[in-house]
This record gives structure tokens, sequence and C-alpha cells, in this order.
């Protein structure tokens, strides 16, 4: 059985009708409907023979993308890891499939990932950038933290919706992390209106964030 035969024996069509209602920006015809956990455990199925999977890019299907994310999440090793997301990142074209590679090794390796995440800012590849700004908000907002983060995060001006998005919910997450350091980005004209307004919007939906503080941010919207 093939990977395409696998992930329609695996699919669900009430869940394809509301995935491709999540990613507008895709073909719904390229949606299977395949839930996350049951991607998960294939990408651990495949994990030991995936080569052959990886390096067949473009790949067709959102699921197959996704799957590709998962494996990728996967690899041990720093530099095969990065290699592998340099390769992938171009090919990205949602946000969905964006946010859903989270390679686990770059937590071991924060420094020598700083220089990839940099390199990927300067890209002019949206979900190449959203992933930069995601790698910052999830792996140097605590105790690897600089406040020169944050104001390459805020530099950025664009008028793709979903890059805007991943910066709001950057200083969101900064907000419930560092709600001192974040708070002159959303007070000054550091940010674009839409981030801004983003960051305002899911700073007050997270539930990291204290009701007095929640009501502080409804005040300045």
């Amino acid at each position: 059985m093939d990977i395409y035969e696998r992930l329609t024996s695996l699919s669900e069509v009430k869940y394809a009708h509301f995935s491709a209602s999540l990613i507008p920006n895709i073909d719904k015809e390229l949606v299977i409907g395949v839930r996350i956990p049951a991607l998960r455990a294939l990408a651990k199925e495949m994990f030991f023979d995936r080569d052959r999977f990886l390096h067949d890019l473009p790949h067709k299907y959102f699921e197959e993308n996704n799957l590709h994310a998962l494996i990728i999440a996967e690899i041990k090793d720093f530099d095969e890891c990065v290699a592998e997301v340099d390769a992938f990142l171009p090919y990205i074209d949602n946000w969905a499939t964006c946010d859903s590679l989270r390679p686990k090794v770059f937590a071991k390796n924060k420094q020598k990932l700083l220089l990839f995440i940099m390199r990927w800012l300067a890209s002019d590849r949206v979900y190449t950038v959203r992933f930069a700004i995601e790698m910052l908000m999830v792996h140097y907002l605590e105790e690897d933290y600089s406040p020169e983060y944050p104001k390459l995060v805020a530099a950025l001006r664009t008028d793709e919706y979903y890059l805007n998005m991943m910066i709001g919910w950057y200083f969101a997450t900064a907000l419930a992390k560092r709600w001192d350091d974040a708070i002159p980005f959303i007070e000054g004209d550091f940010l674009s209106p839409d981030a801004r307004k983003m960051a305002i919007r899911k700073g007050i939906d997270s539930l990291a964030i204290s009701h007095d503080r929640k009501v502080w941010l409804r005040s300045i919207r």
C-alpha cells in the first residue's frame, strides 16, 4: 500500500471538510481528511524508512505535507534535521503545515539553531518567515531569551495575513511569559496595525494572561 492509499484509508469525510475550511488557500480537493494523531502514528511507523518520502517533493496532498513535517520533527540529529527543514520549507504553502513542523532536537541545540533562524527571518517566503518567528516563540521566550529577539519580530512589515497572525501570536505569547518586556511593543508604535490587533486579540483569548491584564488589553484595542 502506498502513502496515498494509507492516507485515504485513514480519512474522514467530515473532517476533510472541516480541515479545508481552516485553510482556504488550499484546494479542498487536496485535503484528504486525516487527523493529526493518526498522522503522528504513521510518521513514527515510516520514520526508519523515510528517505524516499522526504525526497519526493513536491507532495500533492495537504496531509502528505503534514506527514512530512511530523517525520522531520522526530529526527534526532540536529544537522540532518535542519537540512531536511531547509529542503522542505520552500514547499510549505499553508499555516497548518508550517505549525506542524516542530523539530524536537531544536530544543537541545538553541545556539546553533539561532543562525538558521536569522537566515529564515530574512527569507522572501511567507511560511519560511512564519516558521522562523514560531521557533523564536517556542524556544527563546524563557531562559534563552534576549531583548533583541522581539525587536527582530516587531521590525517585520508585511501585508500577508498569515505572517501578521504569527507576529501577533508571538507577542501574545510574550505577554504571557514576559509581560514587562512585551508591553512597550503593544503600547508604542512598534508593530504594524494588523499585527498589533492580532497580538491584543490573542492575548485576550490566552489562558495564561490574568483577568486584570486582559481588562487592560481591552482598554487599548
